[in-house]
């Protein structure tokens, strides 16, 4: 059970931010931005550090979603709609420069947070393990994602500014194979399960660490279940390639069958909102998506009318043209075509569907969600599947889609705005109706891929992306101008432009990868 992260954000500002008096960004800034400034810190102080500066890229703000997602992944997997133009599948150095910049802060704290740790008397390391193995669980899950966008990045030796003294001659990072960090990812969080499974944390440790957390609010049977998930997400991605697949089988095995996972939609790891006066809100999620970012998609919409979706009233509300009919935007239309049907005025208003802006746009408590339950049972269903458990892949694809629905539900029930009704919530036979409508026959792989690609949506759009590229499904087709440079969707980002300049003797280990059309290693379909 989580606790008000309002009190969270409180003990930020009181108990562990002694020389702090208030909760404004900058005030964070000065402990956390940047280490180099930093005279004074302690573990307690940097774990809360990491997931601050990584907030960014966990709820819904501003800069991600539009300067990032919106031009990018958003429309390579078509979870959004919009008017067609000229090279529109070039990812813009913009986009890729901003999460790249953000990841690369958040592991700045977390070498920080390493450097305080490793620093302290081995009793304050024994008695305050947990921030360091809650710490490394939440830092893989945002080096994954940011693996699955570039491939090969600086890791290993990245960060380490503050480490080395601040000798600048010594910190330019090499780049790490994707492989190798994956290994080591996946070889650590296996013994940091162990360990989290035998952990004792004294009373007075806890009680800093539920101040401290905002992701599980201390609960360490919360941080087991979000390592074990974790672990069978990674697991699965990488179960398909050569190297990986034995070990895939046997530790996805285990992990079903003996540890904790998210299974309900009450331990969804996710950052909670109480408070939208603290930095920790989505105030910025109604101008990211409001300026044309929140079109619905035809693929999407068609699937949803077509199956008599539950989700469907929660997620989009018709345009105000359409008579109460949920019509997406074409992506095969021109340009011009497409402009006329998202014209909206009083007069003429778009007939188009829009993300639901009650449920989405100005919830103001939209959470910043890490891994759900429904993800969960559908990694559960893809692995019965291709092992041959016909009836349990069934039984956890369905529950899938059912926690789905009831967590789609609850997001609108938290909103703080009511402008959009709510919809009236779906019956059991209703429910039971669209699992028909879905069926469970022919390739069960894609059925798995598409309920996915609809949970995920735009909530957690680099794990969608990525898992279309593995999946490939749903299919899905662009218009491309004949003068486009890039004529097909990409499979990877390239990295950073500024890594070309800052870093470029361990760039050109790298130089002739980069490319938007090369396959990360695990895209083996």
């Amino acid at each position: 059970m989580k606790i008000n992260k309002y009190f969270v954000i409180a003990g930020l500002c009181t108990a562990s931010l002694a020389s702090v008096t208030s909760c404004k960004k900058t005030s964070f800034d000065e402990l956390y931005r940047d280490p180099s400034k930093v005279t004074e810190t302690t573990i307690e102080k940097q774990f809360t550090g990491i997931l601050y500066t990584y907030r960014e890229l966990v709820i819904p703000t501003y800069r991600n979603y539009f300067v990032t997602l919106a031009p990018t992944i958003h429309r390579y997997i078509q979870t959004i709609g919009w008017q067609n133009s000229d090279e529109q599948l070039t990812p813009g150095a913009a986009a890729i420069t901003d999460r790249w910049e953000r990841y690369y802060q958040g592991l700045a704290q977390f070498r920080e947070f390493e450097k305080v740790y490793n620093a302290s008397s081995e009793s304050e390391k024994k008695d305050k393990k947990i921030f360091y193995l809650a710490a490394k669980i939440f830092f893989y899950d945002m080096t994954q994602q940011q693996v699955d966008l570039h491939g090969d990045i600086p890791w290993s030796d990245a960060g380490k500014l503050s480490t080395n003294g601040g000798d600048y001659r010594i910190s330019y990072p090499k780049y790490d194979k994707a492989t190798d960090i994956y290994t080591a990812m996946l070889d650590d969080l296996k013994s940091i399960s162990s360990e989290l499974n035998n952990i004792s944390v004294g009373a007075g440790i806890l009680t800093g660490f539920k101040n401290q957390d905002l992701i599980n609010s201390g609960s360490i049977d919360l941080w087991k279940k979000y390592c074990n998930s974790l672990r069978l997400r990674m697991l699965t991605r990488v179960g398909q390639t050569q190297a990986f697949s034995s070990r895939s089988n046997q530790e996805i095995a285990d992990i079903i069958n003996n540890s904790t996972l998210v299974l309900d939609n009450k331990d969804n790891i996710q950052v909670d909102i109480f408070d939208i006066a603290t930095d920790i809100n989505s105030k910025g999620f109604r101008d990211a998506l409001e300026g044309n970012n929140n079109i619905a998609g035809k693929v999407m919409i068609d699937d949803m009318v077509t199956k008599a979706d539950p989700r469907l009233p929660y997620m989009f509300e018709p345009g105000g043209g359409a008579n109460g009919k949920y019509i997406g935007l074409d992506p095969s239309l021109p340009s011009a075509s497409q402009a006329e049907l998202l014209i909206n005025t009083t007069a003429n208003p778009s007939k188009i569907a829009t993300y639901n802006r009650s449920t989405y746009s100005r919830n103001q408590t939209f959470p910043g969600i890490l891994m759900t339950a429904s993800e969960v049972k559908f990694l559960i269903s893809e692995f019965k599947s291709r092992t041959g458990n016909d009836a349990d892949a069934k039984a956890s694809f369905e529950e899938g889609i059912k926690l789905s629905i009831a967590m789609q539900q609850n997001l609108r029930t938290k909103s703080n705005n009511d402008e959009v009704a709510a919809p009236s919530a779906p019956t059991t036979e209703q429910i039971n109706k669209y699992i028909t409508n879905v069926g469970w026959s022919g390739n069960k792989i894609q059925l798995i891929a598409m309920q996915k690609w609809l949970h995920f949506n735009i909530i957690q759009s680099v794990e969608n992306w990525s898992e279309l590229r593995r999946l490939d499904y749903p299919i899905l087709s662009f218009r491309v101008a004949p003068s486009d440079r890039q004529k097909t969707v990409p499979v990877r980002w390239n990295i950073a432009q500024s890594e070309l300049s800052n870093n470029s003797t361990n760039y050109s280990a790298v130089k002739d990868q980069d490319n938007v059309n090369n396959k990360l290693f695990w895209d083996v379909n």
